[in-house]
């Protein structure tokens, strides 16, 4: 077989907005055309919960967005905030639907708990039960919880974040970490008190990804903010400067955090053009449990995302996905098929029973014969199943010659029918400029499995590196499929690993 080696350009994707109208930008397009799932005589449904100081924080906050913001910095050819209800189409209110205000002595104290596991697992508890609290209690529930955190919270409620010695609360241990490990295995069964004392070393130790996955089961949708991110201002060294200058980043800031809240209180802020009917991608998400006994014990899930930008998570079952040999994941054959199933029965509720003409699985691993087979039996004789491997190709750069600037995002290097090298990182001509530091890095793509088209193959990852609507950036250099996929991971794996959570929205993870 005749192998071509040739280099191409792949045209921008373009994005629909407001009006059925496209651009390639997605901060142009909504500040000239509006979103594209418009929502008439709405306004942003929220609560908040944080300390008196924290929602003041954030009121200030809305108030400043709802005008233009232009402050500082370079604009890289793309246009500053024009406020939010001018981008968005719809008001935002700077006073909440519901208010939850926590006292800060009373958080300092959990926050400061000597032990990294209890502390973090006080603390999301802290928050937490509040919020489970009002649902419960009020018939008014919020759509989105924006939960206001003061700096501390992140910086002490991290794997391997401390309490300074004088500023730790003590506290004395029930149980050891190796007992509750034995608890959640099942090796050894204690008094339900004891099981209680497990529980907090059942869990991951990060703030973030621990509410985020605490809150499945509820349902609760959450933003979470920084009381810095949105207040640098009051935040001073001794010399009266900012701990953090955020002077030539405030426009960014609006645009990033106001897309997350459009996108998970009123829906897509744009989607793309020219979709394929009948196409889904799944991201296939790993993560090695590292409070496991077993060296191979892994979490997997997978992301699924339709061209439009809706995208579903489901959580496999833990199982030994993980060899230490090889280094990579792979699941047995019914736990594939289990999964890829859940995906195409999600898919066909929303599309009148149909069944996905073709589905894409990407992964940073290879595909082997079991798992396939899995694939294979779920997708049966109407679905094309395609696998595709993607990672950064480390030891490949590309240069312009006599140019200060890399070359063009959607160039590709076509290696044969199932590889090729794909720039999703580059020059972008309609900005004029590169919008990164560094040389950016080509993605290596290969079809492992299945039958499909190269070019096609990378059109669509190009189109799926626009769908981050967790920040209002041109494009990432990674398709959405797996550019959470770590993230993801670590919400699924920050709980008990037999903990059951139902498919949820994507926006229930970031």
């Amino acid at each position: 077989m005749k192998t071509d080696f040739n280099l191409i350009h792949l045209p921008e994707p373009q994005l629909v907005f407001g009006h059925g109208q496209t651009m390639e930008d997605p901060r142009h397009g909504l500040t000239l055309l509006g979103p594209y799932e418009a929502r008439e005589n709405y306004s942003v449904n929220y609560g908040v919960i944080g300390t008196v100081d924290g929602i003041r924080r954030l009121r200030d906050w809305i108030q400043k967005v709802k005008t233009p913001i232009s402050e500082g910095g370079k604009t890289q050819g793309r246009p500053p905030f024009p406020g939010f209800e001018a981008a968005f189409g719809i008001a935002w209110n700077s006073e909440p639907q519901a208010v939850i205000e926590i006292e800060e002595q009373a958080l300092l104290r959990v926050v400061n708990i000597d032990d990294v596991n209890k502390r973090v697992h006080e603390t999301v508890g802290f928050f937490m039960s509040r919020l489970v609290k009002h649902t419960k209690n009020e018939d008014v529930t919020p759509t989105l919880w924006i939960v206001v955190l003061p700096d501390v919270v992140k910086t002490r409620c991290r794997p391997k974040s401390t309490v300074p010695f004088f500023e730790r609360v003590k506290t004395v241990a029930a149980i050891s970490k190796k007992e509750a490990r034995a608890v959640a295995s099942g090796d050894k069964f204690l008094f339900e008190e004891f099981n209680q004392a497990a529980e907090p070393y059942l869990h991951e130790p990060d703030f973030h990804n621990q509410l985020k996955g605490r809150l499945l089961k509820h349902g609760l949708l959450t933003q979470i903010v920084l009381e810095s991110t949105i207040a640098h201002h009051e935040f001073l060294k001794s010399n009266g400067r900012p701990l953090k200058d955020y002077g030539t980043m405030l426009s960014q800031i609006a645009w990033n955090l106001s897309s997350a809240i459009y996108y998970k209180v009123a829906g897509r802020p744009w989607k793309l053009d020219g979709v394929r009917p009948g196409v889904c991608y799944l991201g296939l998400v790993f993560k090695k449990d590292d409070k496991s006994k077993k060296a191979e014990d892994a979490c997997c899930a997978a992301q699924m995302f339709l061209n439009s930008g809706d995208g579903v998570v489901f959580k496999g079952h833990h199982g030994p996905w993980y060899s230490p040999d090889t280094q990579q994941f792979h699941l047995d054959r019914k736990e594939a098929e289990d999964l890829l199933a859940k995906a195409i029965s999600s898919y066909r509720e929303t599309h009148d029973d149909q069944v996905p003409t073709e589905v894409f699985i990407h992964g940073r691993t290879h595909f082997d014969d079991e798992e396939w087979t899995g694939f294979e039996r779920a997708a049966g004789n109407q679905t094309n199943v395609v696998g595709v491997r993607i990672v950064d190709a480390k030891n490949l750069r590309f240069y312009r010659l006599n140019s200060g600037q890399p070359v063009m995002r959607g160039m590709a290097w076509i290696q044969g029918e199932r590889l090729a090298m794909l720039m999703t990182r580059g020059y972008l001509p309609s900005l004029g400029t590169y919008p990164g530091m560094e040389v950016p890095l080509p993605l290596e793509v290969t079809i492992i499995r299945g039958e499909a088209d190269i070019k096609q193959v990378l059109q669509d990852i190009m189109g799926l590196t626009k769908l981050n609507y967790n920040s209002c950036r041109f494009a990432d250099g990674d398709p959405v499929t797996l550019k959470f996929a770590d993230a993801v991971g670590e919400v699924l794996l920050s709980g008990p690993k037999n903990e059951e959570t139902i498919p949820l929205p994507f926006k229930h993870y970031i």
